[in-house]
């Protein structure tokens, strides 16, 4: 597996994701009764997701606070975040919930803010340096 010495962009991304995906995760998990009501989507849905990001937001610090990053699990990050994206996309027009106003525009603003942190990472891997062997 390549291993980089992250750039400073790759590390300032994957921090603010982490801090984005916490707060959004605490709130879904929290609030989850009111926000549902809100939003028109499921309590169950937000409380999921809220815990699902939970161990993310872990691996995303514990990654970001590395001297030297394995190249594929940037990558997996990279990949969970446009998957995340397109999945919250999905949900929107699979009928399988029935948003609010405000519920699309929470799944779409959050799919968008996801898909960013996405490219500054991918950015910042391009701008990260190879470790010698």
């Amino acid at each position: 597996m390549t291993t980089v010495h992250p750039s400073p962009l790759l590390r300032q991304a994957l921090l603010a994701d982490a801090t984005t995906s916490g707060a959004f995760g605490l709130l879904m998990l929290l609030v989850a009764e009111p926000l549902g009501h809100l939003l028109g989507l499921p309590e169950v849905l937000l409380r999921s997701a809220g815990a699902a990001l939970l161990p993310y937001v872990a691996l995303l610090v514990w990654l970001s606070l590395r001297d030297q990053m394995h190249k594929g699990l940037v990558w997996a990050v990279i990949l969970g975040n446009i998957l995340w994206a397109a999945d919250s996309l999905l949900l929107l027009v699979s009928g399988w919930v029935a948003p609010t106003g405000a519920g699309y525009a929470f799944v779409i603003m959050q799919a968008l803010v996801v898909l960013m942190y996405a490219e500054f990472q991918i950015m910042g891997l391009r701008r990260s340096g190879a470790v010698a062997v």
